[in-house]
């Protein structure tokens, strides 16, 4: 009797949002490819309008990988420049059961994908994701990845920091079924921002479950300054608190830690300079706080480095709060009014099928 033949593993379609990601562009798409995954696979690169070579690097791997029988690399474009219209459009041109969101400055782990559709079929789950894993490539950006795998940067979100695997509330990046994308529209093109967030969210109320495992881990390349760090925890703290405003019930302590830091410090530090000097005691209990645990953060790192690391914690929790407490409700309004993701992501049957 002959052998039942092993099941070939399900397709993947790999979707990149990527802007001015020349530096790492190469280097991502590369780490996709060299995937430990025995199943068809495609990369959609969807392109903003850069102004760095990024649009040539992806029309050089789209040459490079014509003839793959195994991965072919497209490109689709989106004007508005914005993620969550990038990743609509490349789940449009996208074709496959299992899709991987990549970005362009992530570095997958060898046998992610693998890991991951198997996960996706023990837990039943929507969405499977884990460690965001950042790694620097200088003494700037080291500091700037200890903060962010740190309790005392980002408090206890597993994706950054690790944990056991289970339910979460959101994933990094995530690997999806084709299905629940379509139930839900896609992404909601209004979210700049916590789109990920948002449509983990979506998924949950649903019925759906989301799973984080310490098994899955994308390699992922902080920003490159102080400047460029602000603006990116800025634009956080805007639009978490947008999805907070747009569904009620959805905010925790940890996501409220930061507004109330900013606002405890310029309180004290108001108090100090008009009233008492003792006001200056909460400004300078949280610049203590975050010099001590920036010790444990930086363990290991070099020197430099780990002097560094104080000035990303506050980077981050002030540019956060900031964000958070300056949010327009402008914003969230024109969220609330759409209602609807306004890109809907019909599935395209494979040529294999």
């Amino acid at each position: 009797m002959n052998a039942t033949p092993p099941q070939q593993p399900p397709a993947v379609s790999v979707i990149m949002p990527v802007l001015n990601e020349e530096r790492h562009l190469r280097s991502s798409v590369q780490h996709i490819l060299a995937q430990d995954y025995a199943g068809e696979m495609e990369v959609v690169i969807a392109l903003g309008p850069s102004t760095d070579r990024t649009d040539e690097i992806a029309a050089e791997l789209v040459a490079e990988n014509a003839a793959s029988e195994r991965a072919r690399v497209l490109t689709v474009p989106n004007p508005t420049g914005r993620t969550p219209a990038a990743l609509n459009a490349a789940i449009k041109a996208s074709r496959h059961p299992i899709v991987v969101r990549v970005d362009g400055h992530g570095m997958l782990s060898p046998n992610y994908i693998a890991t991951a559709v198997r996960l996706l079929e023990e837990t039943g789950a929507q969405n499977v994701g884990g460690i965001m894993h950042a790694e620097g490539e200088n003494a700037w950006e080291d500091a700037v990845a200890a903060a962010m795998t740190s309790k005392i940067g980002v408090g206890n979100a597993a994706f950054h920091t690790g944990g056991a695997a289970g339910p979460a509330d959101t994933v990094y990046l995530g690997v999806f079924r084709r299905e629940a994308l379509e139930q839900q529209g896609g992404y909601n093109e209004e979210f700049i921002r916590a789109q990920d967030w948002e449509l983990n969210f979506r998924i949950r109320e649903a019925g759906g479950q989301i799973w984080f495992s310490p098994e899955l881990k994308v390699q992922y390349r902080p920003r490159p300054s102080v400047r460029a760090l602000a603006k990116q925890y800025k634009e956080y703290g805007r639009w978490r608190h947008v999805v907070a405003r747009y569904h009620s019930g959805s905010i925790n302590m940890r996501y409220l830690a930061p507004p109330t830091a900013v606002c405890a410090i310029a309180a004290g530090a108001v108090v100090g300079a008009f009233v008492t000097p003792w006001g200056f005691v909460v400004p300078a209990g949280y610049l203590a706080a975050i010099t001590a645990g920036s010790v444990p953060a930086g363990k290991g790192l070099p020197l430099k480095a780990r002097a560094q690391v104080p000035v990303a914690l506050a980077t981050m929790h002030m540019s956060w709060g900031w964000g958070f407490l300056t949010s327009p409700r402008s914003l969230a309004k024109k969220v609330i009014a759409s209602r609807r993701p306004a890109v809907t992501a019909p599935r395209r049957p494979a040529a294999a099928e």
